[in-house]
Parts: C-alpha cells; structure tokens; sequence
C-alpha cells in the first residue's frame, strides 16, 4: 500500500467502528468511513472533544453536527508547497482527498524527469489539488468536472496558490462527452488523470456508474494520448474494487501502447494503531 504522506496539518488520529478521528488544521472532525470494519479503544480525546461530527442518515446522505463554532473554510498545507481549502460538505467530504498525495508525489516525479512539453488532461478534477501539482510541476493542465461549484474551488485554491495566471484550462462538463469533442478537435495530451466517482450525474442530468462506463471512458481516451504520452492514471474509490481490477482496465484499453501498469492500495498511516487505513484503488500507466 501507498500512503498519503507528507502532510503539514492532516492527520490521520484514529479509526473505530466505522468512523475516523482526523485534524484537519486546528479542528478535529469524525467521519463515517465503510472501510473501518474493526473497533478499536476510543482512547483519544479527539472522540469526546472533536469540533464536529458527521452523522449519516438512514435513507442516505447525512449532516454535521457542530460542536463548537467553526468557520465555513480554512486551509490546510501539504508538503509545506500546496495550500487547499477545508470545506466541510453536506455530503461528509471536506473538498480534499489527503491519501491522494500518495500519487501526487508520483505525477510531480514523472512531469519534472519529462524535461518536454507535458500537457495533462485531469478528468473529475474536483477542487483541483492534481492540476496544482502537475502545473507546479512544469505541465499545462486541462480540469474537467461536472460540478461547476468544484470548478470555481479549484480556481480557487489556484489562487491561493499564486497559481491564477498558471496555464490552465477549466471545464465544466460531461468527462465522456468532452473527451469525444477534445477527439474530433484533434487535442492531444501526454498525461491523462481520472479519478471517477462510483456514482454521479453530468450537468445535464448524465448518468454514471463506474462498473458500467469506465472501461468505455477509458478507451475513449486513447484516441486523446499524444504521440509520446507520459502517464496515464485511473483511482477509484469504489468499494470492492481491486487494484488489479483497474490496473486491467487500463492494460485492456491501452494494449496497444504497451505501458508498464502499476496498480496499488493507497491509504492513510493511523497515528494512534500504527495501521494503515485502506482509501482506494490507483492503476498507473507508463509509456
């Protein structure tokens, strides 16, 4: 497994009974996560003191429970070279996926070593920490997602990060609709990052279920590798998902490009057990 490390104001403190003990800054908040199948001593005060709790609902979805005051964001460092927004969401996220620093190390390794012109198409992009990384790391970047309040975030946390005049292009739409425009365009991209959810809707009401669309998604985006790609990068955080699982999806749609595929775990060291707190599944493709 590959850990999210590196972090500056995020911890991983504790997990229990379905539930993770994180700080997140100066604030301490509980989420509900599936993967926390086992129940551990709830020894640490961060359990009785956290500043708020998120409680799922029986018929989905779920809300906080604040218990103290908390300001609407704030923002969190990584690596002491990129600063993100903290937005506690009606749906238990925060607008911030910290295991995924896991691949952010590797993304920002792959693009400096390039010493070329590395153009990456980020697909699902949410509020934008891999865009960051790889325009810190010389690429240019296209951010597509469906969520046009995650767009104006990623802005955002550009602008935090004095990246506002950075090359880059922001898109709200459909990933596989765009990807099949970008195509009859004759756009080209040496690095392709998705990171799909296992369930959502496109701005125009687009359904989508990884199961049933990734693989076409995937081979769709073929046709968008330039000449001499670089990487290409599926996660998945669908439960049950195998990292071999997506490392098959990728080496069935891309054969024909012969890439070396790496497929990993990636999750979060636990300060207090010493465990390793499983996030997702990663498939990275190298040419």
């Amino acid at each position: 497994m590959r850990l999210g490390e590196g972090w500056l104001d995020y911890e991983l403190i504790d997990t229990s009974a379905g539930r993770r003990l994180e700080r997140w800054g100066d604030y301490l908040l509980i989420r509900p996560d599936p993967q926390v199948i086992w129940k551990s001593e709830e020894k640490h005060e961060g359990w009785r003191e956290a500043d708020a709790v998120y409680h799922r609902a029986l018929k989905g979805g779920g809300s906080w429970e604040f218990k103290r005051s908390l300001p609407a964001e704030w923002t969190v460092s990584w690596g002491g070279e990129l600063e993100l927004f903290v937005t506690p969401t009606g749906f238990k996220h925060t607008g911030v996926f910290p295991e995924q620093a896991a691949n952010w190390r590797l993304y920002r390794e792959l693009i400096a070593a390039a010493r070329r012109e590395v153009r990456v198409l980020n697909l699902f992009g949410y509020t934008g920490a891999a865009s960051l990384v790889c325009l810190k790391a010389g690429a240019s970047v296209c951010h597509v997602d469906a969520s046009k309040g995650m767009v104006a975030l990623a802005k955002r946390n550009a602008s935090l990060n004095s990246l506002e005049s950075a090359p880059i292009r922001y898109i709200v739409d459909d990933c596989l609709k765009f990807v099949r425009r970008e195509a009859r365009r004759g756009r080209r991209y040496e690095a392709i990052i998705m990171d799909p959810p296992s369930y959502g809707r496109g701005p125009s009401g687009e359904l989508w279920r990884l199961e049933d669309n990734i693989f076409e998604l995937v081979c769709e985006c073929r046709a968008l590798l330039s000449e001499k790609p670089l990487f290409f990068a599926l996660n998945s955080y669908t439960t049950g998902l195998a990292p071999s699982a997506a490392g098959c999806v990728v080496a069935e749609a891309l054969k024909e490009l012969k890439p070396t595929i790496r497929s990993d775990e990636i999750g979060l060291p636990v300060s207090e057990s010493g465990l390793a707190l499983p996030c997702g599944a990663t498939s990275l493709a190298t040419f």
